[in-house]
């Protein structure tokens, strides 16, 4: 297993981030400031909600330069829903596992005058949304580093870090593309921590396509670290051959 990809080594890192005796309550990205509360994966120890903005190109939003529906899956801190709502999405749901989470993101969406059209929702993936309700744009920042499928989360924090045995992966890739509005998207923030391969095999036993949309090498400590932003498709179905 290489270094990057070794699941030990986040697991390492969700802990010293977690209890770090200089945690703050609060955070600058990209020129703006943003609340921290205890328990959330903080971006002021990892770079990669950073690398997420930047990929989306939402590292400067622009009032008006976007529209439709958002949905953030894994929402954290909710620094890239809230950047989607002031880029103009309307309206944003910010979704995460982790109830400190939700509590993270309203504080956000409140401090950066977004709030009227922005909910944060406690849930495990879409599992407590509205069933008929579809959105224009669907985004997750995955846990992309691959644990063993038998390993057990010893706190909510480390669910933001590793995916055992990709099973949370698989679920988004078969749920997200049933959740689109006509014409919406699917996008999914990966990096070279995760094992593509794999998650290519459980994309087409799902029946999904996955197409990369934009690459960028980012600096990650003393690592050099590939990520992506991958759209998911329903496959084609095959042709049917001649006989």
């Amino acid at each position: 297993m290489e270094a990057i990809q070794d699941y030990r080594h986040s697991l390492a890192r969700s802990r010293w981030a977690l209890t770090h005796a200089d945690r703050p309550d609060t955070f600058q990205l990209c020129g703006s400031t943003w609340d921290l509360l205890p328990g959330v994966f903080a971006p002021v120890y990892s770079p990669t909600t950073g690398f997420s903005l930047r990929l989306l190109g939402l590292d400067d939003p622009r009032p008006g330069s976007r529209s439709g529906s958002l949905l953030e899956i894994g929402c954290g801190t909710g620094v890239i829903a809230v950047a989607g709502a002031v880029a103009g999405h309307d309206p944003v749901v910010a979704v995460d596992i982790n109830e400190a989470a939700v509590h993270n993101a309203a504080l956000n969406a409140e401090r950066h005058g977004v709030a009227d059209r922005f909910r944060a929702v406690h849930s495990d993936l879409f599992d407590a949304l509205p069933p008929g309700e579809r959105f224009d744009t669907i985004f997750w920042h995955s846990n992309y580093v691959l644990a063993p499928a038998d390993y057990r989360y010893a706190s909510m924090h480390e669910r933001g870090y590793v995916d055992p045995g990709y099973a949370a992966h698989r679920r988004f890739l078969a749920q997200a593309p049933q959740r689109l509005a006509p014409g919406g998207t699917v996008l999914l923030h990966f990096s070279a921590r995760g094992e593509l391969d794999t998650l290519r095999r459980i994309a087409a036993e799902c029946g999904r396509a996955l197409r990369p949309v934009r690459r960028a090498v980012f600096q990650e400590g003393a690592h050099a670290i590939e990520h992506l932003l991958v759209e998911v498709t329903t496959a084609a179905p095959p042709h049917p051959t001649g006989g």
